[in-house]
């Protein structure tokens, strides 16, 4: 089976895999989602959103693989993020979903970046920019009908589609708006928001003008709000097959695209009386066998999770015991035997067994989008299939 390691990690300078811990990403399994939401959405095109390393997923090599599959657009978080596509010379449209600053606007015109307008005041700070440039800024309009981040309020919103239509040197390709609660069981104030922005979009019938792209579905709503599917929905997490949210049915039979394995590199009996790692919080009151496995906080497997956490070993779940270290866990196996190398899995299946992504959310106190982007880069990301 042929692996590739990730573009830009800068701790990988050879063609090996140093490290036993890493992460493997399924890239046949991520075309297969990719195709079910496509087939789900269709006549609606697909802004892939690839933020916080394509949620821990590599961004660089994630956005190559969509750009060969033919995805309609990319959504980025930040401007950097998009920098970093242009250089290694993605040519897809690519829109930064976050606020901009005026001293930024110069590098989106330079690097092809779609802006997200979310005033009146970088509508003219695009345009002078644009124009002291020459050239044209690729624009979408964001509303804020219910999520109070960035965005003009959708009451006020009238006033601001009005002074687009003076701008010269603005091509106002999309507006878009995001929902706050499509991944709830109630979904009666995203139907509000969705009709806050439909509201808004009549601007443009009253005034005899092309309505630009609309769009506002999210994972959650993708899957169980499609009537606001409109002309783009924006998969993230979904694409990645995990749900939003418990709540969320996989409806589209969505698979995970990632694994997270290490490998056991030390065995040894600890007796009664001799408690395990930092704080001393943990002990056995008879011997048991455990191994140590190479992963930790600076890896991003939470702290949070001490006293929760299991692993998979040899198909069967074991407890992870003892504080979890920066760099290492001990695992109880109990009257069981290891031997160094044998895979763990953190995230992932066995033959009868499974460790997922909720899993450890449950364990941490957290949300899978937090497991999944909090995944360090140190540790490497190993791809197959597609």
């Amino acid at each position: 089976m042929n692996k590739r390691i990730i573009d830009n990690n800068p701790l990988i300078s050879t063609n090996e895999v140093l490290r036993p811990t890493y992460v493997e990403i399924d890239l046949q399994q991520l075309k297969n989602n990719y195709y079910a939401i496509k087939k789900h959405v269709s006549p609606s095109k697909i802004m892939v959103i690839l933020k916080a390393n394509a949620y821990g997923h590599g961004l660089v090599r994630i956005a190559k693989f969509m750009e060969n599959l033919e995805a309609d657009y990319l959504g980025v978080a930040v401007l950097e993020e998009g920098i970093l596509l242009r250089e290694h010379r993605i040519k897809m449209p690519i829109l930064v979903l976050g606020g901009i600053l005026g001293n930024q606007i110069p590098l989106f015109i330079k690097n092809n970046l779609t802006l997200t307008a979310s005033s009146i005041e970088k509508l003219q700070a695009i345009d002078s920019a644009a124009q002291a440039m020459n050239t044209i800024a690729k624009v979408h309009l964001k509303i804020d009908t219910g999520m109070e981040r960035i965005g003009v309020h959708y009451y006020n919103a009238e006033k601001f589609l009005e002074n687009t239509l003076k701008y010269k040197n603005i091509k106002l390709e999309g507006i878009y708006s995001h929902f706050a609660n499509s991944s709830s069981e109630n979904l009666s104030y995203t139907n509000l928001q969705y009709e806050r922005f439909l509201e808004v979009l009549d601007f443009f019938d009253k005034h005899s003008i092309k309505t630009p792209i609309r769009h506002i579905s999210n994972s959650g709503a993708m899957l169980q709000f499609p009537e606001a599917n409109l002309d783009l929905v924006r998969p993230g997490i979904s694409l990645f097959g995990v749900m939003p949210s418990l709540n969320v049915k996989n409806i589209l039979g969505l698979k995970p695209t990632l694994e997270w394995k290490s490998r056991v590199v030390y065995f040894k009996v600890i007796k009664p009386n001799h408690p395990v790692g930092y704080g001393s919080t943990w002990e056995t009151k008879h011997n048991i066998r455990a191994v140590t496995v190479p992963v930790g906080y600076g890896d991003g497997y939470f702290r949070s999770m001490t006293g929760k956490a299991k692993v998979l070993l040899n198909d069967k779940k074991y407890d992870v015991i003892g504080t979890i270290s920066m760099d290492q866990i001990v695992v109880n196996i109990g009257n069981d035997s290891s031997y160094n190398n044998d895979e763990i899995i953190l995230i992932g299946e066995g033959k009868n067994n499974k460790i997922t992504c909720e899993d450890l959310a449950g364990w941490a106190g957290t949300i899978p989008y937090e497991i999944l982007t909090n995944i360090n880069t140190r540790v490497p990301r190993i791809y197959k299939g597609g």
